[in-house]
Protein backbone atom coordinates (compact mmCIF):
# COMPACT_ATOMS: atom_id res chain seq x y z
CA UNK A 1 0.00 0.00 0.00
CA UNK A 2 1.05 3.35 -1.27
CA UNK A 3 1.32 6.24 1.76
CA UNK A 4 0.04 9.32 0.70
CA UNK A 5 1.29 12.46 2.63
CA UNK A 6 0.33 16.25 2.58
CA UNK A 7 3.53 17.95 2.17
CA UNK A 8 3.24 21.09 4.37
CA UNK A 9 5.09 24.06 6.42
CA UNK A 10 5.37 24.22 9.92
CA UNK A 11 2.80 27.11 10.02
CA UNK A 12 0.17 24.99 7.35
CA UNK A 13 0.14 21.85 10.28
CA UNK A 14 0.09 25.26 13.01
CA UNK A 15 -3.17 26.32 11.21
CA UNK A 16 -4.44 22.81 11.32
CA UNK A 17 -4.39 22.31 14.85
CA UNK A 18 -5.63 25.52 15.51
CA UNK A 19 -8.83 24.31 13.57
CA UNK A 20 -8.97 21.15 15.42
CA UNK A 21 -9.17 22.99 18.53
CA UNK A 22 -11.22 25.19 17.47
CA UNK A 23 -14.34 22.76 16.47
CA UNK A 24 -13.63 20.65 19.64
CA UNK A 25 -14.22 23.57 21.67
CA UNK A 26 -17.21 24.83 19.71
CA UNK A 27 -18.26 20.95 19.45
CA UNK A 28 -20.44 21.11 22.87
CA UNK A 29 -22.00 24.24 22.62
CA UNK A 30 -23.77 22.61 19.03
CA UNK A 31 -24.35 19.21 21.32
CA UNK A 32 -26.39 21.69 23.87
CA UNK A 33 -28.26 23.46 21.06
CA UNK A 34 -29.53 19.86 19.47
CA UNK A 35 -30.52 18.61 22.99
CA UNK A 36 -32.71 22.20 23.07
CA UNK A 37 -34.39 21.71 20.14
CA UNK A 38 -35.14 18.18 20.65
CA UNK A 39 -36.67 18.83 24.01
CA UNK A 40 -39.18 21.02 21.91
CA UNK A 41 -41.12 17.92 20.44
CA UNK A 42 -42.08 16.18 17.55
CA UNK A 43 -38.97 16.60 15.72
CA UNK A 44 -40.67 15.81 12.14
CA UNK A 45 -41.44 19.26 11.91
CA UNK A 46 -39.17 21.15 14.23
CA UNK A 47 -36.65 23.35 12.51
CA UNK A 48 -34.32 23.93 14.61
CA UNK A 49 -33.45 20.52 15.42
CA UNK A 50 -33.18 19.32 12.21
CA UNK A 51 -30.65 23.28 11.62
CA UNK A 52 -28.99 22.26 14.77
CA UNK A 53 -28.28 18.15 13.50
CA UNK A 54 -26.82 19.27 10.24
CA UNK A 55 -24.60 22.10 12.14
CA UNK A 56 -23.06 19.16 14.16
CA UNK A 57 -23.13 16.94 11.67
CA UNK A 58 -21.16 19.41 9.27
CA UNK A 59 -18.78 19.91 12.29
CA UNK A 60 -17.98 16.67 12.90
CA UNK A 61 -17.10 16.04 9.23
CA UNK A 62 -15.21 19.26 9.47
CA UNK A 63 -13.21 17.82 12.34
CA UNK A 64 -12.49 14.36 10.81
CA UNK A 65 -11.25 15.94 7.67
CA UNK A 66 -8.35 17.90 10.10
CA UNK A 67 -7.81 15.17 11.78
CA UNK A 68 -6.79 13.23 8.54
CA UNK A 69 -4.84 16.48 6.90
CA UNK A 70 -2.84 16.39 10.64
CA UNK A 71 -2.62 12.61 10.72
CA UNK A 72 -0.71 12.80 6.95
CA UNK A 73 1.18 16.09 7.76
CA UNK A 74 4.78 15.96 6.36
CA UNK A 75 6.27 18.83 7.57
CA UNK A 76 9.24 20.45 5.54
CA UNK A 77 11.06 22.56 6.18
CA UNK A 78 12.96 24.84 3.95
CA UNK A 79 15.83 24.05 2.16
CA UNK A 80 18.96 25.83 2.57
CA UNK A 81 20.54 25.84 -0.84
CA UNK A 82 19.28 28.52 -3.53
CA UNK A 83 16.64 26.77 -4.94
CA UNK A 84 13.09 27.68 -4.24
CA UNK A 85 11.01 24.61 -2.46
CA UNK A 86 7.78 24.30 -0.34
CA UNK A 87 8.50 26.95 2.37
CA UNK A 88 10.44 29.61 0.67
CA UNK A 89 9.25 33.07 -0.76
CA UNK A 90 10.19 33.98 -4.27
CA UNK A 91 9.60 37.23 -6.60
CA UNK A 92 9.04 36.46 -10.20
CA UNK A 93 8.75 39.14 -13.06
CA UNK A 94 5.74 38.30 -15.53
CA UNK A 95 7.87 38.58 -18.40
CA UNK A 96 4.73 39.27 -20.93
CA UNK A 97 4.54 42.79 -18.72
CA UNK A 98 7.23 43.32 -16.78
CA UNK A 99 5.20 43.20 -13.23
CA UNK A 100 6.43 41.87 -10.35
CA UNK A 101 4.70 39.51 -7.57
CA UNK A 102 6.03 37.78 -4.61
CA UNK A 103 4.72 34.56 -3.75
CA UNK A 104 5.11 31.51 -0.64
CA UNK A 105 5.65 28.27 -1.59
CA UNK A 106 3.33 26.43 0.47
CA UNK A 107 1.12 22.79 0.68
CA UNK A 108 -2.21 22.63 -0.30
CA UNK A 109 -3.89 23.33 2.81
CA UNK A 110 -2.12 26.33 4.00
CA UNK A 111 -2.55 28.02 0.54
CA UNK A 112 -6.65 27.07 0.99
CA UNK A 113 -6.74 28.56 4.15
CA UNK A 114 -5.00 31.69 3.68
CA UNK A 115 -6.15 35.22 2.20
CA UNK A 116 -5.50 36.13 -1.16
CA UNK A 117 -3.53 38.49 -0.52
CA UNK A 118 -1.13 36.73 1.69
CA UNK A 119 -0.13 35.69 -1.74
CA UNK A 120 0.52 32.24 -0.53
CA UNK A 121 0.78 29.56 -3.51
CA UNK A 122 0.26 25.79 -3.14
CA UNK A 123 3.50 23.97 -4.45
CA UNK A 124 1.72 21.61 -6.93
CA UNK A 125 -0.06 23.94 -8.68
CA UNK A 126 0.95 25.42 -12.51
CA UNK A 127 3.32 28.21 -10.84
CA UNK A 128 4.38 26.10 -7.97
CA UNK A 129 5.52 23.34 -10.22
CA UNK A 130 7.61 25.81 -12.47
CA UNK A 131 9.06 27.31 -10.16
CA UNK A 132 10.11 24.39 -7.79
CA UNK A 133 14.30 23.52 -7.81
CA UNK A 134 14.66 26.83 -9.96
CA UNK A 135 17.24 29.69 -8.93
CA UNK A 136 17.45 32.97 -9.04
CA UNK A 137 17.84 34.93 -12.90
CA UNK A 138 16.32 31.29 -14.30
CA UNK A 139 13.18 31.99 -16.63
CA UNK A 140 10.57 29.35 -16.18
CA UNK A 141 7.72 28.50 -17.61
CA UNK A 142 3.88 28.02 -16.06
CA UNK A 143 1.70 25.96 -18.06
CA UNK A 144 -1.80 27.17 -17.23
CA UNK A 145 -4.69 24.89 -18.18
CA UNK A 146 -5.49 26.98 -21.52
CA UNK A 147 -1.79 28.91 -22.25
CA UNK A 148 1.45 29.36 -21.07
CA UNK A 149 3.56 32.37 -19.71
CA UNK A 150 6.30 32.93 -18.82
CA UNK A 151 8.25 33.88 -15.14
CA UNK A 152 11.86 35.14 -14.23
CA UNK A 153 13.09 34.08 -10.86
CA UNK A 154 14.18 37.77 -9.38
CA UNK A 155 14.67 36.79 -5.60
CA UNK A 156 14.41 33.89 -2.98
CA UNK A 157 14.26 34.27 0.37
CA UNK A 158 13.93 31.50 3.18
Amino acid sequence: MVEYFNKMTPNGLLQIQNEIERLKKDRPKKIKRLSEAAALGDRSENAEYTTSKKELRHLESRLDYFRKQEQYAEVVRPSTDNLISIGKSTTVEFLEDNSTETFQIVGKQEAEMSELEDNKIFYNSPIGLALIEHGINEIVTVNAPSFSYQLKIKEIKK
